[in-house]
C-alpha cells in the first residue's frame, strides 16, 4: 500500500504542479500573453488529456498481465517524460515530454486502487481506498504550493529533475516489494491474446475527443485575470470534435456488445449502484475542480504578484485538502459499516452548502480565516463522498476486473475536472462580460480613472468567479439524485487470505 500510495502522489502532483509555473514556463519559451494563451494552455491540457485517456487501458492490462509489470512501465515512462520537459528547446518536445510523464502518472493511479482491491475485503477495502483517496486529493492541492515554492526559490525545471529521482526510488521499491504475479489471475493471462483491442482503442479515441473539446476553450490556469480569456478562441480543438468522440464513443459499444472479452465486464453494466458511483464521481468532481482551480484564481486577482498569491492560495487550500485527507479515510470507515448511500448523500449535502457560502459569501475583503473555514467544509463533503464512491465500483466486478473498475473510477472523475472547467470557465467568462458591460466609470480624464477601472475589474471578476462555486453546487445537487441508487448495504466480508503476499 505504501508503494502505490507514493505513485499516486506522485502522479496527482505532477497533474496539478503546473499550474503555479506556467507564468515562468511561459517566460522561458517566449510565449505573449494574451495572443498565445491557446498554445501555453496545452503545457497543462495535454498531460489532462494522456492522463484520462491511458486509465482504462492501463487498468486493464494490470488486471491481464500484473500489477508490478505495469507499475514499473508506468514508472519508466513518468522517468522519460521528466527528462525530456527540463530539456526542451521548443514546445513540440515540452508536449511530448507532458503526454510521455501523463502516461505513466495516469496508469499509476488505477493500479494502485487495484492493489488495495487486491489486498482486502469489506470494510478494511473501503478504508484502504478512502486512504489512496486522501493521498491523492493531497497531491492535487500541494502540487500548486510545491510549484510555487520551486518557482521562488529555484527554477520550474528541477520539478522535472526531482521527479526522475522519485521515479527510481519508486521502481527500486517496487522491484523488492510487489511480487511479479500480483493481480493477475492465470486465467486472464491466457486470454491477453483474446481480448477485443478495437474497442478499448475506440473508447480511448472518444475520451481523448472529448477532453480535446471540452479543453479547447477552457484556459483559466494560464491567467491572472478573467479580463485575459474575452478574447480568447478555441483554435483547432473546437465543438466539431464531439461527433468525433461520439462515432468513437458509439464503436466501442457496438464491439463491446459483440466481443467474447469485452473491455468492462457486463456485471457492472447491470449494476445500478455501479453507474450511480460513476455518475456521482463525474458531478463531485465539478465542485473539485471550481475550487482547485479557481480559489487560487481568485486570490490572484484580490491581492496581485503571481508567485506570492500562489503561494498564499496553496496555504488557503490546505483548509480544504485536510478536511478533504481526513473524511476520505472517514468516509472508507463508514462504507464499511454503513454501506456507500449514507456516506456519500451526506458528504454530498455537506459539500454544496460549503460551495454555495463560497459563492454568496466571497468578496474582497473577505477574511482569509473565514474563507478558509468555508473550504474546509466543502473540502468535508467531498471528502466523504470518495471512497464509497469507489467501493461501489469495484465491489461490482470480478476479482480480474479490478484493475478497469479502478481505472473508470479515475477516469470518471477526470471527465468530471474536464467538463466542469470548460463549462464553468464559460459560465464565469459570460458573467464577467455581463457584470462589466454594467459598470460605470469616471470620465477618461478624472485623475481617479485608472484606479476606478483596477477596482470595478477586481470587483466584476470576483463576483463571476464566486459564481461557479454555486455552479459546482448545482452540479453536487444533481449527484444527490444519483446517490440515492448507491446500496445501503454494508460490506462486511472478511480480509482475503493470503493477502499479506499480494
Amino acid at each position: 500500500m505504501a508503494v502505490v500510495a507514493f505513485g499516486v502522489f506522485v502522479a496527482a502532483d505532477d497533474l496539478m504542479v503546473v499550474a503555479t509555473m506556467l507564468r515562468p514556463m511561459i517566460d522561458d519559451f517566449e510565449l505573449i500573453v494574451p495572443d498565445d494563451l491557446d498554445a501555453a494552455a496545452w503545457i497543462v491540457n495535454t498531460y489532462l488529456v494522456a492522463y484520462v485517456a491511458v486509465m482504462p487501458l492501463a487498468g486493464r492490462l494490470s488486471d491481464l498481465v500484473g500489477r508490478r509489470a505495469v507499475y514499473l512501465a508506468a514508472m519508466a515512462l513518468f522517468a522519460i517524460g521528466s527528462l525530456i520537459v527540463p530539456a526542451a528547446d521548443g514546445l513540440p518536445t515540452l508536449y511530448l515530454g507532458r503526454v510521455l510523464t501523463a502516461i505513466g502518472g495516469g496508469a499509476l493511479v488505477p493500479i494502485a486502487f487495484a492493489v488495495a482491491a487486491d489486498l482486502y475485503r469489506g470494510a478494511e477495502r473501503a478504508r484502504a481506498l478512502g486512504l489512496l483517496a486522501a493521498v491523492e486529493t493531497v497531491g492535487w492541492v500541494w502540487g500548486p504550493l510545491y510549484g510555487a515554492i520551486l518557482v521562488r526559490f529555484l527554477t520550474w525545471r528541477w520539478q522535472f529533475h526531482l521527479n526522475v529521482v522519485l521515479a527510481a526510488v519508486g521502481i527500486a521499491v517496487a522491484l523488492r516489494v510487489l511480487p511479479a504475479g500480483a493481480g493477475a489471475a492465470s486465467a486472464a493471462r491466457r486470454r491477453l491474446t483474446d481480448v477485443d483491442w478495437v474497442g478499448p482503442l475506440a473508447l480511448t479515441g472518444a475520451l481523448v475527443a472529448f477532453s480535446l473539446a471540452l479543453l479547447g476553450g477552457a484556459r483559466v490556469q494560464t491567467v491572472s485575470g478573467l479580463d485575459q480569456l474575452t478574447d480568447s478562441g478555441r483554435g483547432w480543438a473546437g465543438p466539431w470534435l464531439y461527433p468525433v468522440g461520439l462515432v468513437a464513443l458509439g464503436l466501442f459499444a457496438l464491439r463491446e456488445r459483440r466481443a467474447a472479452n469485452p473491455l468492462i465486464d457486463p456485471a457492472l453494466r447491470r449494476d445500478r449502484s455501479a453507474m450511480a458511483a460513476l455518475a456521482v464521481n463525474v458531478l463531485v468532481s465539478v465542485g473539485l475542480v471550481v475550487t482547485l482551480i479557481n480559489v487560487p484564481l481568485f486570490v490572484n486577482i484580490v491581492e496581485g504578484g503571481v508567485t506570492d498569491s500562489a503561494v498564499r492560495a496553496g496555504w488557503l487550500l490546505t483548509a480544504f485538502t485536510a478536511t478533504v485527507a481526513v473524511t476520505s479515510y472517514l468516509g472508507g470507515v463508514v462504507t464499511g459499516a454503513r454501506g456507500a448511500r449514507w456516506p456519500t448523500v451526506v458528504g454530498l449535502a455537506v459539500a454544496g452548502t460549503g460551495l454555495v457560502i463560497m459563492g454568496t459569501a466571497w468578496e474582497p475583503a473577505s477574511s482569509p480565516v473565514a474563507m478558509a473555514l468555508h473550504l474546509a467544509v466543502a473540502g468535508a463533503g467531498i471528502g466523504l463522498v470518495l471512497a464509497p464512491t469507489s467501493a461501489a465500483v469495484i465491489e461490482a466486478v470480478d476479482d480480474d476486473a479490478r484493475g478497469l473498475a479502478s481505472g473508470l473510477v479515475i477516469v470518471a472523475r477526470l471527465i468530471g475536472f474536464s467538463l466542469g472547467l470548460a463549462a464553468l470557465t464559460a459560465w464565469g467568462l459570460r458573467r464577467y462580460d455581463s457584470f462589466r458591460a454594467g459598470v460605470e466609470l469616471p470620465a477618461l480624464t478624472d485623475p481617479g480613472y485608472a484606479d476606478a477601472v483596477a477596482a470595478a475589474t477586481r470587483d466584476v471578476s470576483t463576483t463571476a468567479l464566486a459564481e461557479t462555486f454555486v455552479g459546482g453546487a448545482i452540479a453536487i445537487a444533481v449527484a444527490l439524485v444519483a446517490a440515492r441508487l448507491l446500496s445501503p448495504r454494508p460490506a462486511s466480508e472478511p480480509r482475503a487470505q493470503g493477502s499479506t503476499t499480494a
